[in-house]
């Protein structure tokens, strides 16, 4: 099996890899004659686990490469990319600060309040984080001597998506030990880094598995879609790791009609994931990403959408904190 040739040998160990791929019996009896599967990256370990941990290994090594002594990143106040950044700067012994949408609150609860622990200072920067918002607080810790490392949405640009193609070698490891060969997987896309690492990983580990992203956010007017810019990632990466075509929009597509409600509004397709899953396998989603995707997934079996017989893995990328915030939402 061919290696990851742009893997760093310096790479910032910061999770417990490889993280667990296992049946989902009773999932399986349910939706049978399909048997699902899940991919474990709830369990990275990093203040309670996510995937955003194997894209940090890469920007964390590139920053300290750099001689960077802080880190700023942004997102959302319950942002899990926010959180595990908090975490690996704890870890890497670097300053954080994180800059999120909104207001401060009169006390911080989940993921806000475990990235406050880890000892992020928070930026607040009402409803819309800006350019102008991010320089200023760059522009600032540039003044006080500080050497800052500046992390785009979700960890999501060429030096991150590493993480994911280190992933895929991951999985296709776990598969050929288990003798188990994948019809489907899917996960949850919003940044886009994540999904074009897999997409780069598979075409370079050949599995044969064909990607079911879900989006979760619905595009931005006079943004680039989320596909055009998965494929501004891969095409951008590629040669790097030994694949020479491009990669094309059907390549990118993603599952849409499950995000009209918006980005972290909570309907009762996320509400039945988390209840599903949880009492059938003892598995906690979340309720933004994770159990969006995992709805679909459901949807798509129900449907028959999915061709029966299929082997259907769900790929859980974290979350957990956030049921912490939504609770009244989720019950």
């Amino acid at each position: 099996m061919p290696s990851n040739p742009y893997t760093m040998k310096n790479k910032f160990s910061l999770g417990f890899f490889p993280t667990p791929l296992h049946k989902m019996h009773n999932l399986s009896r349910k939706y049978q004659p399909c048997e699902l599967y899940i991919k474990r990256d709830d369990q990275t370990g990093l203040a309670s686990g996510g995937n955003k941990t194997r894209k940090l290994e890469y920007l964390m090594a590139e920053a300290v490469k750099q001689g960077c002594d802080t880190m700023v990143t942004l997102g959302a106040q319950q942002s899990n990319h926010c959180r595990q950044t908090a975490a690996a700067c704890a870890v890497a012994g670097l300053e954080c600060h994180l800059i999120v949408r909104g207001e401060k609150p009169a006390l911080p609860d989940g993921n806000l309040l475990l990235s406050v622990l880890l000892g992020a200072k928070i930026h607040y920067a009402g409803s819309e984080i800006t350019d102008d918002f991010v320089e200023q607080v760059m522009y600032v810790l540039k003044s006080e001597g500080k050497t800052p490392y500046l992390i785009p949405y979700g960890g999501s640009n060429i030096t991150g998506i590493f993480g994911f193609v280190d992933a895929m070698q991951e999985l296709r490891q776990q598969l050929y030990s288990l003798n188990l060969d994948l019809d489907y997987i899917f996960f949850a896309s919003c940044s886009g880094g994540t999904q074009a690492g897999m997409l780069l990983g598979k075409e370079l580990y050949k599995i044969k598995a064909r990607l079911m992203p879900v989006s979760i956010q619905k595009p931005e007017v006079g943004f680039p879609s989320l596909e055009e810019f998965v494929l501004e990632l891969a095409n951008g990466a590629a040669k790097s790791v030994g694949i020479e075509r491009l990669f094309r929009q059907s390549d990118a597509e993603l599952i849409k009609g499950y995000d009209e409600a918006g980005y972290g509004v909570v309907t009762q397709n996320e509400r039945q994931a988390i209840h599903e899953l949880a009492r059938l396998e003892g598995i906690l989603l979340d309720p933004v990403y994770t159990a969006r995707a995992f709805y679909a997934m459901t949807n798509f079996l129900q449907r028959e959408i999915i061709e029966p017989g299929s082997k259907v893995l769900f790929w859980h990328t974290g979350g957990l904190p956030a049921n912490f915030h939504y609770g009244e939402e989720i019950l």
